[in-house]
């Protein structure tokens, strides 16, 4: 399989490969994931009961409050907080958080390309997703 290769936008410089953890609806972090495990409780969510420790987290956009932002700080402070976050519209609480945890963003990236279990490749700095590995089905 020829390794697909996403173009976005660079928002926290940084690179990794992990499993890819993929959401077609937005995430709170205010209330949507749980700051003591890193899973996601919010009700109805499709990501609900999944973890969101050490994979490449992709969603569409952040919502909720800014206390979010401190959310995301405390999961990576734990060592729970996502390798990366890839979004197609970078959400200013989301941005935040990443910044002061220090986690890989990218966004203007078409997270219905990815799929969860995917091996992915995150560059942050020259903003690109490469799809190194599908999950097979």
């Amino acid at each position: 399989m020829p390794k697909t290769k996403l173009k976005g936008r660079a928002i926290v410089e940084g690179r990794c490969k992990a499993e890819a953890l993929v959401s077609a609806k937005p995430i709170s972090f205010l209330g949507g994931v749980d700051p003591a495990d890193g899973k996601i409780i919010e009700k109805g969510h499709d990501l609900c009961g999944e973890c969101v420790k050490d994979k490449i987290l992709c969603f569409p956009h952040g919502h909720g409050s800014t206390v979010g932002s401190y959310v995301l700080y405390s999961l990576a402070k734990k060592h729970l907080a996502p390798k990366a976050i890839i979004n197609q519209k970078a959400d200013p609480v989301v941005v935040v958080g990443a910044i002061i945890a220090n986690i890989p963003m990218i966004d203007q990236i078409d997270t219905t390309q990815l799929k969860t279990g995917d091996v992915v490749e995150v560059d942050a700095c020259d903003g690109f997703v490469k799809i190194l590995k599908r999950k097979v089905s």
